[in-house]
């Protein structure tokens, strides 16, 4: 007789049984936490008029006193690659054509100059992450030693397709791209489009990069057309950029140090 008794006691009972929704209702508490998660911390609350003082300047940073045309002239800025090597994207940049070589025009070139430094400039003023790239051998030492001396990031090795498009594959979910890539050399070593200009513009990345006159200046966001094989033209360009970032930096450093004092002179 014991058995029958297990079978009515083991016996679902349909009417006593409440639904399915509402017994996982009554379960979650209990499978994962009745204890209210706290709350994650609040970010530190960034001041709005440091960030919107810089923009309502067009040259805040001051970056047009940083060279002249004369500067870009005698590091031979303007000398392009051979007529049949040009790109034809390129042509709106080229001021003429000298014994079979183009010749870029300055004009142009320091206005696009100009605009990519101060670009560069509000980036490193809002603590933007900078990557310097260049694929030429013979700069890489000058590459990496400009972004160490200005705080930032420098690739010149062979660049890995879809480091950037699949970051979060590679290294983790929570990996911080570039804001910021900076070409010293749109090209390759042979002579292709460098693969990180077509991986940050499917990123959303914006990029600065100095254009010759056989490359294509289309996917970049602040070309500057200008010589990338001159070794006094690279220099010329690393001690701008580099100056550049080290001025915003500065100038940021110095508005949060302001800014602190009179907060603490308001207090008292």
């Amino acid at each position: 007789m014991a058995a029958p008794r297990l079978l009515r006691a083991g016996a679902r009972v349909p009417h006593r049984c409440a639904p399915l929704p509402a017994r996982a209702a009554r379960l979650t508490p209990r499978l994962y936490s009745s204890i209210a998660a706290p709350a994650p911390a609040q970010p530190r609350a960034v001041d709005e008029k440091l960030l919107s003082e810089p923009l309502a300047h067009p040259d805040f940073f001051n970056v047009k006193e940083l060279f002249s045309l004369k500067d870009l002239f005698d590091a031979r800025v303007h000398l392009g690659h051979k007529k049949g090597c040009r790109h034809r994207f390129m042509e709106p940049y080229i001021f003429g054509c000298r014994l079979d070589q183009d010749i870029i025009d300055l004009d142009q070139t320091m206005e696009h100059l100009q605009l990519a430094l101060n670009f560069t400039a509000h980036i490193a003023y809002r603590k933007g992450i900078i990557l310097f790239i260049s694929r030429k051998r013979q700069f890489c030492h000058l590459v990496e030693s400009t972004a160490q001396a200005c705080g930032e990031y420098a690739h010149t090795r062979y660049w890995q397709g879809g480091l950037l498009t699949n970051a979060h594959i590679q290294f983790s979910t929570g990996v911080r791209l570039p804001d910021l890539i900076i070409f010293l050399s749109s090209l390759n070593n042979v002579f292709e489009p460098h693969v990180a200009i077509r991986d940050a513009a499917k990123m959303n990345i914006p990029t600065v990069g100095v254009v010759d006159t056989n490359c294509n200046p289309c996917l970049i966001t602040y070309p500057i057309p200008g010589n990338d094989d001159s070794p006094s033209a690279m220099e010329l360009y690393c001690k701008l950029f580099r100056m550049t970032i080290i001025r915003a930096k500065d100038k940021r450093r110095h508005s949060e140090a302001v800014r602190e004092l009179r907060s603490k002179a308001e207090g008292n």
